[in-house]
């Protein structure tokens, strides 16, 4: 409350007198940043103290985020055989080394893992084949293991 009286009625004041006082014209000149800001020296520091921690927690988020994105890059380096980056590495390091794939993300790598062993099964390349019916080998393949079991059945050794 001194505060703002002080500013209201110095101002006038100052302009009513000229500025004669140089005195009262170094003091303020002389304000911490503390005082500059409103606050007491306690209170600065503790702000100036919450603003370091702000900014180490989201470098610690930012450099969780480059190092999964890393974590991403080595695995379809590993995946598509392609020669591995000392960066990636680096910032997987400096991410604490141990960082685990974003779920979402693992669950799509899973799909597309999924979808290309079916593609590398027997029947998935015979698909590649272009002249092949695989729907009618399907069914000559069915037929024959019925006709075995009918033949195992009518069998008097077994």
């Amino acid at each position: 409350m001194a505060f703002m009286v002080k500013t209201m009625v110095g101002g006038q004041l100052k302009n009513l007198t000229g500025g004669l006082g140089g005195k009262e014209e170094k003091g303020e000149g002389e304000k911490s940043a503390a005082e500059a800001q409103g606050m007491t020296r306690e209170e600065y520091e503790e702000y100036q103290k919450q603003l370091l921690e702000e900014k180490m927690e989201r470098e610690a988020m930012y450099t969780q985020r480059k190092g999964e994105r890393a974590t991403l890059r080595s695995h379809f380096r590993d995946k598509y055989r392609l020669p591995k980056s000392d960066v990636d590495e680096a910032q997987i390091q400096l991410a604490g080394g141990d960082i685990e794939l974003p779920k979402e993300l693992a669950k799509m790598i899973e799909e597309d893992n999924e979808e290309e062993e079916g593609r590398l099964s027997v029947i998935g390349q015979l698909g590649n084949i272009q002249n092949i019916d695989l729907d009618t080998i399907k069914g000559k393949a069915q037929s024959t293991l019925d006709d075995l079991k009918q033949s195992a059945e009518k069998c008097t050794l077994m």
